[in-house]
């Protein structure tokens, strides 16, 4: 189902609306893409990013660091296509991954306004959580939500997210501290 290489796109899962896979080299133009039509849209719900953030070549850096982390297994970073492969329609990334006695990682995600409520992110993240927990063996997998970020909140525990905290002033997020719920997903069964 999800495999990967760092240079050429390989289609990891295909769903009924989407097509899933990691990003790679050749996506710099794509990412930039989906976050300058979204930047507005994305401000509230991320750290500051200076303009090269916007711009294809420094993608084309961010996407070599990332290949390489694909490669370790230290950091999974996807990319939501429509099927034509013609707009990025999201992204969803597991970093920080732990292994040993731990086995877990964060997970973070977004999707283009345009494409909010329509269950696209819930389509997306099944599979690739699956492949988190099946081929990479994670036990725990956590996500965290600012209190007032519903739609976010609701998806977590659609999927089965379970709260397990609430930390002060988490994350500097546009600038501002801002508080947030802990989430895990625990893997059943997960004897590895």
């Amino acid at each position: 189902m999800f495999g990967y290489r760092t240079r050429k796109p390989e289609c990891y899962s295909v769903t009924e609306r989407l097509l899933l896979r990691l990003a790679c080299e050749t996506d710099a133009y794509r990412l930039a893409d989906y976050y300058c039509r979204n930047e507005n849209f994305l401000k509230p719900w991320e750290p500051i990013r200076d303009s090269s953030y916007y711009q294809p070549a420094a993608w084309s850096k961010r996407l070599h660091i990332m290949a390489e982390m694909h490669r370790r297994k230290s950091a999974f970073h996807f990319i939501l296509l429509d099927k034509r492969q013609t707009e990025v329609i999201g992204v969803i990334n597991f970093s920080n991954i732990i292994r040993g006695a731990f086995k877990a990682c964060y997970l973070g995600y977004s999707i283009s306004e345009m494409w909010q409520g329509k269950g696209l992110m819930y389509e997306a993240l099944m599979p690739t959580i699956h492949f988190m927990q099946e081929q990479q063996q994670m036990h725990r997998i956590m996500a965290n939500y600012m209190p007032h970020n519903h739609r976010s909140g609701n998806l977590l525990k659609k999927i089965g997210f379970k709260p397990e905290g609430y930390a002060k002033a988490y994350l500097q997020i546009n600038g501002e501290w801002q508080d947030h719920i802990l989430m895990s997903l625990i893997t059943k069964n997960n004897q590895s």
